[in-house]
């Protein structure tokens, strides 16, 4: 499938995502990553989704807590989408077009796996909706590649209250880990897969060397 297409945003900065199963460590190292490209003095947004805005953290509430039958998959397509335009509007456009780093735990490709693939063939259902509404996607995608085991083990591990995902439990997870890899060969230009079934910090430098390359562009 045909990558969607841009807006011309006329901007200036630099849109990351991370990518990955629910416990993969992508969201301490999007941590990791901004306060690393802080101390070089650039400026950075870091941001989530759903969320990010005060109206997408509100959705955030209803899709990511209760049941995990509380939605059909096509109604949180719906919520997704509006929490994901929503995000663009107020948060990452502007500060793409001022020129920063916007660095996002999970994006349209997590719509794409979890919603596209969890609970019925709906992926043309959501890259049509992107299509229409966001029409945008990341100039790099870091994706966490983790074990799913390991990865729902840790993410149950944090005994938090959002976790109607992981409570569907280790079959989604595996299938979504070969969804997400499946994405970075179908979308190799923008995907870059990191091997998390190791210690942090060494993640963190793969990720580092990663994204030296688009930073230097960005400068250009």
């Amino acid at each position: 499938m045909a990558q969607p297409g841009r807006r011309d945003l006329n901007r200036r900065g630099l849109f990351v995502t991370f990518e990955g199963i629910d416990g993969s460590g992508k969201s301490t190292q999007a941590r990791r990553l901004a306060a690393d490209l802080r101390d070089q003095g650039r400026e950075v947004v870091l941001t989530r989704e759903p969320g990010g805005s005060p109206g997408a953290e509100e959705i955030r509430s209803l899709v990511l807590e209760g049941d995990p039958d509380r939605w059909s998959a096509e109604t949180e397509i719906l919520l997704f989408t509006a929490a994901r335009r929503d995000h663009m509007e107020r948060t990452i456009w502007p500060a793409l077009r001022a020129g920063k780093v916007v660095i996002c735990d999970r994006f349209a490709d997590s719509t794409r796996m979890y919603q596209g693939l969890s609970r019925g063939q709906l992926r043309p259902v959501v890259d049509d909706l992107h299509k229409l509404m966001i029409a945008d996607e990341p100039d790099l995608t870091l994706l966490i590649d983790m074990d799913p085991t390991t990865g729902l083990a840790r993410a149950k591990g944090r005994q938090g209250h959002e976790e109607r995902f992981e409570d569907f439990g280790l079959d989604l997870q595996a299938r979504m880990r070969e969804g997400f890899l499946d994405l970075a060969a179908e979308f190799p230009a923008r995907f870059r897969v990191i091997d998390g079934n190791r210690a942090e910090d060494e993640v963190a430098a793969d990720i580092r060397h990663l994204i030296a390359p688009e930073l230097a562009s960005d400068l250009t």
